[in-house]
């Protein structure tokens, strides 16, 4: 398959699951089911006919409103669509017509779901992190990059280095700043990316909700004892380790030696 088509199909194809990762996303920390009933409209309650519901061109065709009632729609939705196709592109440019491809883009679609539903309800489901544990580690086969060795140990790493941040941030400040939906979704990251995953998913994600926390507390808009979802920065972390995590362990391992 010529390179621009694969990437054309990769695209189009993570929309369509970005429309499914809305339904996901809405539904599970609600506790209803995401298979049924068929998507309907949060105000009126109507079905959405399909031809409503083609990721990003409907919501351009409706001008951001419901079919039926025409109440507005978040410009949400089509956000996390581009974004689901945006990365299945990237892992699509970045390892080719391989089966590391479609593993990529379903952590990418685990990191997503995971990273909005924290944002929205402080909250990283279990009924993601721990089938995904599962999940990464059976198909370390198909991962060229990682053992099942270095999975585990990934898996084992991610979850005692926070629990040990937890409990020692607990004893410094008697407060809980982490819960245990972190430490499932660093294990999961661990599952899929190695031990090294990790470690660059971790720094990158701290680095990044310290600069995120330090700009919101100088424009007021949070104080010093405000949280922040971390799981959000923990998807964000995962994502770079994933395309980008050769390429930094490389240049950390070349500091090292010299």
């Amino acid at each position: 398959m010529p390179a621009p088509l694969f990437h054309l199909y990769a695209g189009v194809l993570g929309l369509i699951f970005g429309s499914f990762l809305n339904v996901v996303i809405h539904r599970l920390p609600l506790g209803r089911s995401i298979v049924l009933p068929r998507s309907r409209c949060p105000f009126c309650d109507g079905d959405i006919h399909f031809l409503h519901n083609i990721p990003v061109l409907s919501f351009l065709a409706l001008r951001g409103r419901c079919g039926r009632c025409r109440a507005p729609i978040s410009w949400r939705y089509p956000l996390v669509e581009l974004a689901t196709g945006g990365l299945f592109v990237a892992c699509a440019v970045r390892f080719g017509l391989t089966a590391e491809a479609a593993i990529g883009a379903l952590f990418c679609l685990l990191m997503l779901a995971l990273a909005m539903i924290d944002a929205d309800h402080y909250l990283l489901p279990d009924k993601i992190t721990l089938p995904g544990v599962i999940l990464g580690l059976t198909l370390q086969p198909w991962l060229p990059r990682t053992t099942f060795l270095e999975a585990v140990a990934g898996t084992l790493i991610g979850a005692g280095g926070l629990i040990l941040t937890i409990n020692f941030w607990y004893w410094l400040r008697d407060e809980e700043g982490m819960g245990m939906g972190d430490v499932n979704m660093l294990a999961l990251v661990g599952a899929f990316l190695g031990w090294e995953g990790v470690a660059i998913t971790l720094f990158t994600s701290a680095l990044a909700g310290a600069v995120t926390g330090l700009a919101l507390v100088m424009t007021g808009k949070l104080n010093l004892r405000s949280k922040l979802p971390f799981g959000t920065f923990l998807a964000a972390g995962g994502v770079v380790a994933l395309l980008w995590g050769d390429q930094i362990a490389a240049y950390y391992r070349e500091i090292l030696l010299l």
